[in-house]
């Protein structure tokens, strides 16, 4: 009777919820800005298209949807022509057109204060820009560009009247009007962003009228406030409840793998890099730019234990840079098995019989797990002889320490956990951001914080990216990848995260392969 009533009671509570059309979300992330060209971080991203829309919107499954374009093709080899929707709006009030498309993305590359660039989006493989009139654009390269619509549906567009406005001015609202479902309604960082509903939306209208995001790094008391009643709904549900919920009666869970692969960047440009020592503590030459050192460590790791142990089962392992079914994947690269015996083996030919000492650094509130995870591997290592130290730090210190500002800035640290998700849900992204050699200019190799660099591998990259045969491009990113993982494991790879969310009974989510928390996507059943 008591299980009865309260089920009544919450029922009743969530189509109060649903009449009032106000949702209350628990965040484990906060975004960084609301900006959406500050930083290209998937916190700050899933809040971006609540507030901006995209020439090509992304599904739940990233692909391509209509957005501020209605229609988009090459006209020839080297020319793509957008199409822009008529009689769209800004918040406040002022009218979109091509203008705001071409100054978007001029803005997006050239972002002052940009931690991780969109330039390799927005102007990747040589872009230009070119009004043919209020609502046709044209994009030109060099050579056939194939990844045009999809590179650009990375970029949220902004109205060129935001021109000397940069992220302080977007995070106090005064400059935060786009065209997408929501309206900004206030930012308090640490306590509490809202939204509103765009009643003016050129797409379809939200449910929502009203959203208030609460920020809960936590993980335990994100769920206690989902149980509580303070909010209706929450992402990164802690993977040690996920069994239990899938009970509750009171719960709905989503859960599904995503395009974020956890991995770990290793220094491969300095001779001596800062956190690598001899056994003894003396100053020694790099070992990770060895690539038999860098398998060792991939061979020491124990994948599967990590992801029964500290996964909870809940994790995928990875041997590259996206799982099965994605685009671009090679079906020859697996995750290297554990073992230790040929590890050690492997590091004695490489010169280091008696190990080294180094430091793991990581995040310990961005990942899923992320500072067990740094626990974990740095007991394993030091199995082999790798006396690894763990040290984890919150992400907005951790990403500042680790930023890559190329081999003059190096990142402080000499081997990091990272994760990176593709944006572009293809193989393409993650070779782009975190294995190309660094070029300020071009946007390539901006989160590449080994400082990795392959000529060989950037030359079939290149090709794939000029390749418009969607089967020969599929095959030459994986080659890519097979050169940049496969011969010198640029990166290391874990795991491919598997994400869940949990909502109050009466709600549903499709989940989603790029990870977001999107208000509009949740539903009343």
């Amino acid at each position: 009777m008591i299980a009865a009533a309260a089920g009544l009671c919450l029922t009743f509570a969530a189509g109060t919820a649903a009449q009032a059309q106000a949702i209350t979300i628990g965040l484990g992330t906060e975004p960084t800005s609301i900006d959406p060209h500050y930083h290209n971080l998937g916190p700050n991203n899933q809040i971006a298209q609540h507030i901006f829309s995209r020439l090509m919107e992304q599904d739940h499954k990233q692909r391509l949807m209509p957005g501020l374009a209605t229609e988009w093709k090459p006209v020839d080899d080297t020319t793509w022509e957008f199409k822009l929707r008529k009689g769209v709006k800004f918040h406040d009030g002022s009218e979109f057109n091509v203008d705001d498309v071409i100054f978007s993305m001029e803005r997006a590359a050239a972002h002052p204060n940009a931690k991780s660039s969109f330039k390799v989006f927005s102007h990747s493989g040589g872009k230009t820009y070119e009004r043919v009139d209020d609502y046709t654009l044209r994009v030109k390269t060099p050579e056939p560009y194939p990844l045009m619509a999809v590179d650009l549906s990375n970029v949220h567009i902004v109205s060129d009247k935001a021109k000397g406005h940069w992220e302080g001015d977007f995070n106090n609202g005064s400059q935060a009007a786009g065209t997408g479902p929501y309206k900004f309604v206030k930012w308090i960082k640490g306590e509490v962003l809202e939204f509103e509903r765009n009643e003016d939306y050129w797409g379809k209208k939200p449910h929502w009228k009203s959203v208030v995001i609460k920020p809960i790094k936590s993980a335990p008391s994100r769920l206690a406030a989902l149980l509580a009643g303070d909010v209706d709904f929450i992402d990164q549900v802690p993977t040690i409840d996920v069994a239990g919920l899938k009970k509750n009666p009171k719960i709905s869970l989503s859960q599904g793998i995503s395009n974020r692969v956890i991995y770990l960047h290793l220094d491969q440009y300095r001779d001596v890099t800062p956190f690598a020592k001899g056994p003894n503590g003396e100053e020694i030459k790099n070992p990770f730019k060895d690539v038999r050192v860098r398998k060792a460590i991939s061979m020491a790791i124990n994948r599967d234990l990590i992801i029964e142990r500290v996964m909870e089962g809940i994790a995928v392992k990875a041997g590259q840079l996206l799982p099965d079914g994605f685009f671009g994947v090679s079906d020859k690269l697996k995750p290297d098995n554990y073992d230790p015996k040929a590890a050690k083996a492997l590091l004695a030919e490489a010169g280091y019989p008696n190990g080294f000492q180094t430091t793991l650094h990581g995040p310990n509130d961005r990942y899923i797990n992320d500072a067990k995870i740094v626990e974990a591997v740095a007991q394993m290592l030091s199995r082999i002889g790798i006396m690894t130290t763990p040290d984890t730090m919150p992400k907005s210190v951790f990403f500042k320490r680790g930023k890559n500002g190329g081999p003059a800035k190096p990142p402080e640290f000499s081997f990091l956990l990272v994760g990176w998700g593709s944006g572009t849900g293809e193989a393409s992204s993650p070779l782009r951001s975190l294995l190309t050699t660094y070029d300020k200019e071009k946007g390539n190799g901006s989160s590449n914080r080994g400082l990795y660099s392959s000529a060989k591998m950037e030359a079939v990259l290149n090709q794939a990216l000029a390749t418009v045969d969607d089967t020969k491009r599929a095959a030459l990113l994986a080659q890519a990848t097979e050169i940049a993982i496969g011969e010198d494991m640029g990166l290391i790879p874990l795991h491919y995260q598997v994400n869940t969310w949990a909502a109050k009974k009466g709600l549903k989510y499709l989940a989603r392969t790029d990870e977001r928390t999107v208000a509009y996507d949740i539903q009343p059943e």
